[in-house]
Order: C-alpha cells, then structure tokens, then sequence
C-alpha cells in the first residue's frame, strides 16, 4: 500500500472540497474574507502592522487553479496574513551571538521535524541578542515554513515555542481568522508543492523566493468548514498513521521470519530427513578425500541424521583476485565489480557498472589467473560483509582483490544452498564476530576458508532451497500486497 499517495489524496479532496459535506448554513468565505480585511485595517491604523504591496494586476479574470465549492474564495497570503516575512539575514547573526545556555532558541529549518518544533540540535541566541531581533519573535499559532532544502516543512508555534526567534533560512507568517491547522494542510498539498517545486531557485538546495510564495492562490472555504476539514482530515491521516505502523511492524515480522527460515535450514529443521540419502560425510569424502570431517552424526548428536560438520576450504577453493591497480581501470570494457556492486546484485539482481578493465587484460588475466564461472559464489567482503551473488552463466566480470572473495564451486554443490547457509544467522554471527576490532567490517580469505558449515546430504539441500524458496515467494508475496 502507497499510504504517501493516499496522504496526498486525503489532502487533495480536502482542499478541493471533497472530504466533508458542505453545509448551506455556514458563513459563506466572501463574508469572513470582508472580517479579516476590516481586521487588517484596524491594525494597520494603530500601527500593528505594515500595509502590503499591492500585486500588479495581470487580467480582469484571473485564472483559477480549479474550480472550487459553493461558499469558497480564492486568497493570497497578503489577503489572510497580519505578518508575513522571512527569518533574519545570515549577516544579523554571528557565531558569537550565539550561547550553549540561558538563551533564547532559534528555529531554522533543521528543526522542523514531522510538522513540529525538535528541541534536538536546536541553538541559541544570547537574550540581549534576542531583543535585537524583536521583530522575528514568535507567537502561538504563527506558522514557520522553510524557504531552503525540504519545502514541505511547515509547522504551527505552540505555547511552549512562544519568543522563540524564527531563523535564518525560515519564512513566518500570522493568520487573521484563519485556522493555522487548514493553512498547514493546504501548504503540504501536492497542488501547493508542486507549485514551490517549480519555482523555487537554487543550483545546489532549494531556495524558496518570499514572492513566488505570495503569488500562490490559496483554496479558503468557510471558517466552519474548515474545522471541520482539518479534523476529518487528521482523524483520516491518524488512519494512515496507523497503517504506516502496522505496515513498518509486518514488514519487520516478515524479515524476522525470513531470518527464522533460514535458521530452520541450516539446522534440518525445514525440511525432513530421508534415511535413503547419502550421508554427507561420504559424499564429501568420495569428492576430497582431503576434506576436514570436524564432526558427524556419530559424534554429534545435535546434528540432524546424515549430516556432518566441516569447513568452507573442504568444500570450495576459496580464492581472491589478482589485484588490478586504479591507473588500470578504465571507463569501458569488461565490467569491474567491487563489494557494492555486489551488495548491489544480491539485493537486487543488477549491479552499476561505473568501472571496467579492458578486454586485453580481461583475457590475461582469465589465461594466467582464472575468472569467476557459472555457479561460482561472489562474496562481499568489505563493509557490508556476507553479501552475495551467484554467477550466472554468460557472466563476464572481474573483481577487485580483498574487497570481493570467490568460492569455486569446482564440485558442483548447489550454491543457492550455500547462499541460504551464508545468509543464514549461524554464518553471520560468524562473519561478523569474526571482523570485530577492524576499523571496517572485513572477511579476510584465511578467515572465510575457516568457516564451519553443519553440511547436509546433497538431495537435503535440493529438497531445503525448494523449501527456503517457496516459503520466501509466500513471504514477499505478503510484503508487496501491502
């Protein structure tokens, strides 16, 4: 489930005037925008405000963004608005005006979070400061929206944030007979966004410009109807909340159980046994009489029957690449993989291809060194350890020495086996145990060889990938239905 777009629809019926029903009994918007006019006159005179510019006029019909309910308006912010300005100039503030107690907070952008005011990482000014900058004090219900980065940062002073110092890099602005809360919702709307989006300047951020914002026709329907918008629309966004919730907490059920798959498998508990299967210490032994045979069913006994214990060395030839020095790559050829692109194709299949080596030293370094082949298991091993990708047959790549490890699978083991055992908790554990005390998280060759595996019978591990499989396609099934 999309619940960012139905946020936005829920936003755009509600100023469209689609939420809630109309009533014929309300106080037509034209009546209240003559209120507020009278208001903003009043205070104009005893010298409370500021008359606005006057916009030039473009047409004696003015174009409409949509039509809009019976009893609604359209209105600029200079139309609803006692104050409207920007935060200080960064000039106005300097580093030493600034304190780490008994100051006043200044609220920049940064400090809108989720359309509130975080007391997180918020600054100070000195007090003395503070007076200076009278004019950008806050009152309850004033709205500060940033004018730089994230556009979609709006929220409403409380009575806790009452003198605060709106900051640079902040517009904030008063209504007359107006609901902050409407204004808000109105401002986060795709039609409004979309608007700030287009217009606003900046060749590195965002940078909101206080005329473009000015400019911006404004849905205003009746005062009674917009208390009853903004609580349809909160009790209907607290619905979306919720699923949000319940979404975040399925998904992370979901990979909870993914991880507990995987723990079954490696420890034949997903699928069961079958006395008729050859017992994996003889299959090993019967393909490398060298192998390391740590434990078995017979000495083991928490080892499934026909199981047996052993190392990755006993399994795999478990090689790196020969190093290929920066001033050898090159901007096309054969691509050259380090451990992101293969975090990047385990998780999703396909990987940037941003380096190469050329064709000519691809093939040398095939004939003297060897390359990865269908079946072999690339591992990452540095930063994000333990990821990996099968390679497919028609693959032509290379790799980078320590950051990418190889498992040749000369035996023809399943390797989606081995990729389930290498995802598994068991072998993460190990991974990661194993790289502590590292600045990065790293596998070194010698420590990947030591790798112990609870191996069991080739037809289990057939048997156990069908399993992990299926149950997986289940799984992802649930999580993209939501």
């Amino acid at each position: 489930m999309d619940t960012k777009a139905l946020r936005q629809k829920i936003l755009d019926l509600a100023i469209h005037g689609k939420l809630v029903p109309p009533d014929p009994n309300d106080e037509p918007a034209s009546v209240l925008l003559e209120r507020i006019r009278a208001e903003k006159e009043r205070l104009i005179k005893e010298g409370k405000i500021k008359k606005g510019k006057k916009s030039a006029k473009t047409s004696d019909k003015p174009h409409y963004p949509f039509e809009l309910p019976k009893g609604w308006e359209w209105v600029t912010l200079e139309d609803i608005c006692a104050k409207f300005s920007t935060g200080p100039f960064g000039s106005m503030v300097h580093k030493s005006d600034y304190v780490t107690a008994n100051g006043v907070p200044i609220v920049n952008p940064a400090n809108i979070v989720n359309g509130t005011i975080s007391s997180k990482n918020i600054m100070y000014i000195s007090k003395d400061k503070s007076i200076e900058l009278e004019r950008y004090k806050l009152e309850v219900n004033d709205i500060v929206l940033a004018r730089r980065g994230d556009l979609t940062k709006c929220t409403i002073v409380g009575n806790e944030q009452v003198d605060f110092i709106c900051g640079t890099g902040s517009f904030f602005l008063h209504l007359i007979s107006v609901l902050p809360q409407y204004f808000q919702l109105v401002y986060m709307s795709s039609y409004v966004q979309i608007i700030l989006t287009t217009e606003c300047v900046g060749a590195t951020m965002n940078n909101l410009n206080q005329s473009v914002l000015s400019q911006i026709l404004f849905p205003l329907p009746p005062l009674a109807e917009q208390k009853r918008v903004v609580a349809r629309t909160k009790y209907m966004l607290s619905i979306i909340t919720t699923l949000d919730n319940e979404q975040y907490s399925l998904h992370t059920t979901i990979k909870q159980a993914k991880a507990k798959v995987l723990d079954l498998a490696i420890h034949g508990k997903l699928v069961s046994q079958d006395p008729n299967d050859e017992p994996a210490s003889e299959h090993l032994k019967r393909i490398n009489p060298k192998a390391e045979i740590i434990t078995d069913n017979g000495h083991y006994q928490k080892l499934p029957v026909g199981w047996c214990m052993t190392n990755i060395e006993s399994l795999f030839e478990a090689v790196s690449a020969k190093r290929v020095l920066k001033s050898e790559w090159k901007n096309k050829g054969i691509p050259f993989y380090r451990a992101r692109e293969i975090v990047q194709l385990s998780k999703e299949g396909i990987a940037d291809k941003d380096l190469f080596v050329s064709k000519e030293h691809y093939s040398e370094l095939k004939e003297k060194y060897g390359v990865p082949s269908c079946d072999d298991i690339m591992i990452s091993a540095v930063g994000s350890i333990g990821y990996t990708y099968i390679v497919k047959k028609g693959d032509v790549f290379y790799y980078k020495d320590a950051s990418v490890l190889c498992l040749k699978n000369t035996n023809h083991w399943n390797p989606t086996f081995f990729k389930i055992w290498l995802a598994s908790p068991f072998l993460q554990e190990q991974m990661y145990k194993n790289s502590k005390g590292t600045t990065v998280n790293t596998i070194t060759l010698e420590k990947l060889k030591g790798y112990v595996i609870p191996l069991p019978p080739i037809t289990e591990q057939h048997r156990i990938v069908s399993k992990v499989e299926d149950l997986f396609s289940q799984l992802d099934n649930i999580a993209s239905s939501l």
